[in-house]
């Protein structure tokens, strides 16, 4: 891996990892739960997935359950240990055909034409340079059967400010030139975004952009529509009534509205 692919390893390993254990399940339900729904709706119960930005194993625990098996990759160590135990606590150890260090953008553990699908729920937004991104696109393409799917994560550009506003607002002035470049370019680093490090956020416009050389557009959705603020809330519900405001979330979420009031963009589409 590169050193900045290492550096986003080892922060994984430190920083973020207490974060990264409970984010889908504490924090950002809702996004798991509409993640979720778009699995199960286009991932094929016996597939082969590679599941790259693996994490601590939410998706890949979730695809096993469905009857798929599965290839955890991940530039984080420590990450790929928790959810290799993830995986094998829910029963599901026999379900992960590999365990690999690396990054979205060098495959080289994965053939040419050997998966079903492939996530990258991660990944796209730790690659800072524009060419990183399309080389990890190009990946994902070759890798695919014909007609493979691809699941693609992206971090909405304004979701930086409206945190920033939120948590640190007079610290406004001391970063009108920093904010001039993030709105060109959308990168992040550790000294303006601790939490998240070496980052690239982006637009709707770009983030669809960067997968049309290769994929077939199905769908692409604001994960949390107009619950990114108050996700947690989504903890507190009965069965029935999460079901009926996901109803309500998938619905606007791929409206124009829902898209900018997201958190999280999902990408997902088929091999050309």
């Amino acid at each position: 891996m590169t050193l900045n692919e290492n550096i986003i390893g080892r922060h994984y390993d430190t920083v973020a990892f207490q974060f990264e254990l409970e984010r889908l399940e504490k924090h950002c339900p809702v996004e798991y739960a509409i993640t979720c729904r778009y699995l199960e709706r286009y991932i094929p119960r016996d597939a082969v997935v590679a599941d790259v930005g693996a994490g601590v194993g939410h998706y890949a625990a979730f695809l096993a359950k469905m009857g798929c098996t599965v290839h955890l990759i991940d530039v984080s160590i420590r990450l790929l240990d928790a959810a290799r135990r993830r995986l094998e606590t829910l029963g599901f150890g026999h379900m992960v055909k590999g365990i690999t260090q690396a990054s979205a953008t060098n495959l080289q553990c994965l053939d040419a034409g050997s998966c079903d699908a492939i996530l990258m729920l991660g990944p796209l937004y730790h690659l800072r340079e524009a060419y990183e991104r399309q080389q990890a696109v190009k990946e994902a393409h070759r890798v695919l059967k014909s007609k493979g799917i691809l699941f693609a994560a992206g971090i909405n550009r304004l979701a930086y400010l409206r945190d920033l506003f939120h948590e640190n607002p007079k610290a406004v002035v001391g970063r009108r030139m920093f904010h001039e470049s993030y709105l060109r370019d959308g990168k992040l680093d550790p000294h303006h975004a601790p939490p998240l490090g070496y980052a690239h956020l982006t637009t709707v416009a770009e983030f669809r952009e960067l997968f049309t050389e290769y994929f077939e557009e199905l769908a692409l959705v604001g994960t949390e529509s107009f619950t990114t603020a108050w996700q947690a809330t989504f903890n507190e519900l009965s069965t029935e009534e999460r079901e009926t405001w996901l109803d309500l979330v998938e619905h606007t979420g791929r409206t124009p509205e829902g898209l900018g009031q997201s958190d999280h963009f999902l990408f997902i589409g088929i091999k050309r």
